[in-house]
């Protein structure tokens, strides 16, 4: 199937309206329509060289008094980690905070009252998917550019926990010795309570000599695991000290490698403070919540101080994870793809309020049984306003909004975590 090639404009002379939902300013140009300028911001006037949509910004002719320095080096160079690094905060905050209130009022739930956002600090971010390239005299390791498969060598990241960015400059040298690591891989590392925690994968296999230098890498660096998986296969453990673990609520969750983790633990802590603080105000130990989607336990173990709770979640590794740690907690953990089989209506009944953490296409086969529950109370947390508008939308005939927060989990990106309480109108 032959595909048509970008149509080409040239360089144009734009004037930007508005900040699009990749971060990319945006301008409406008469022959070339909605084009895309990423590093850009509202009332500028740039010019770009345009084709297929997207413009590349080659001069800012006329500079917003919002714009400032970014903090990082790597920005100029289309860092795929970051797009919002030159906005001034204020009006950065804001737009954060308007694209919550403009999905909820898609969604169907007018002027919903969304407080100012609730922010994390730079160098709080915890979990980094780095893309490894071996190149002539060395591994290129950092982040994809912004609009394609090029890889930033990585010098500095003001959004990394120092923690892990200590990581980068060994890890680098270490990589560059494996001969398991022949052209492309990936290192993903969470930082958990115990520690960094990494699963790295290659496009050769490993040798033993491999082992024994990730093992040496792991015992200097404070690594109590690291995994090692041929491209895309299943995982195998290379080197480990002991079972690394993070704490959810007091207990002790020990996750398979690579495991989703909050961005943050800062905006992790504020999405479990705005779910725990939806808890109605009249339950009882014998009362019970439904938690769709729940990982590894994120909000299922600090909900169980409350009251209990049904963990429903599809993926095998992390159900284990969850039900190794449940002893003593008020969690029953159940297997399940709510994608192909979603809980019926029925299955509902009973529960005080139903807390669903969706993945970010959302939760669409599984959000009419909900909006047909009758459970009084509906907690959504979302990190895609799209996915928020589509989904909430099936609730609003029935539910009520009655709160919000909007978290911003990842700094300087355009994304934004958001948790909306629904009650049942009455």
């Amino acid at each position: 199937m032959k595909t048509t090639p970008a149509r080409l404009f040239g360089d144009l002379d734009l004037e930007i309206d508005s900040i699009g939902s990749f971060g990319d300013g945006l301008a409406l140009h008469g022959e070339a329509g909605r084009v895309h300028v990423a590093r850009s911001l509202p009332g500028e006037r740039v010019r770009a060289s345009v084709g297929g949509g997207r413009g590349e910004l080659l001069e800012i002719l006329r500079a917003s008094p919002d714009r400032i320095v970014p903090p990082c080096r790597h920005f100029g160079a289309l860092c795929g980690g970051c797009a919002l690094q030159h906005w001034n905060d204020t009006a950065y905050a804001d737009w954060k905070r308007g694209l919550v209130v403009a999905a909820l009022e898609r969604g169907g739930f007018a002027a919903p009252a969304v407080p100012p956002l609730v922010r994390t600090s730079p160098g709080a971010r915890r979990r980094i998917d780095l893309a490894v390239k071996r190149r002539e005299g060395g591994v290129l390791l950092g982040l994809h550019h912004g609009h394609g498969t090029d890889i930033l060598d990585l010098a500095e990241c003001p959004v990394m926990h120092p923690n892990l960015f200590a990581l980068v400059a060994p890890l680098r040298k270490t990589l560059s010795s494996l001969a398991c690591l022949r052209g492309v891989g990936s290192a993903l590392i969470n930082l958990l309570d115990s520690g960094p925690d990494m699963l790295l994968r290659t496009d050769g296999p490993l040798t033993p000599p491999d082992r024994t230098k990730l093992a040496a890498f792991a015992a200097t660096a404070g690594l109590k695991r690291i995994a090692w998986a041929l491209g895309t296969d299943a995982s195998e453990t290379a080197a480990q000290t002991e079972m690394p673990f993070v704490l959810f609520g007091g207990h002790r969750v020990e996750p398979a490698p690579g495991a989703f983790l909050q961005a943050s633990a800062q905006g992790e802590a504020a999405i479990v403070a705005a779910v725990l603080g939806a808890v109605p105000a009249r339950v009882t130990g014998r009362s019970r919540a439904i938690d769709l989607y729940a990982g590894i336990g994120t909000i299922s173990f600090p909900l169980s101080g409350r009251l209990r709770v049904v963990a429903y979640e599809g993926d095998a590794q992390a159900v284990a994870a969850m039900r190794r740690a449940q002893a003593g907690a008020r969690v029953e953990t159940v297997q399940r793809d709510l994608a192909r089989q979603p809980l019926s209506a029925k299955e509902f009944s009973g529960a005080a309020m139903i807390v669903l953490d969706p993945p970010y296409a959302g939760a669409a086969a599984q959000m009419p049984a909900i909006a047909a529950s009758g459970v009084q109370r509906v907690v959504y947390v979302s990190c895609n306003p799209g996915a928020l508008t589509k989904d909430t939308a099936v609730l609003a005939p029935a539910y009520a909004l009655v709160g919000a927060t909007a978290i911003d989990q990842f700094v300087w990106s355009a994304q934004v975590e958001c948790v909306a309480i629904f009650e049942r109108r009455k």
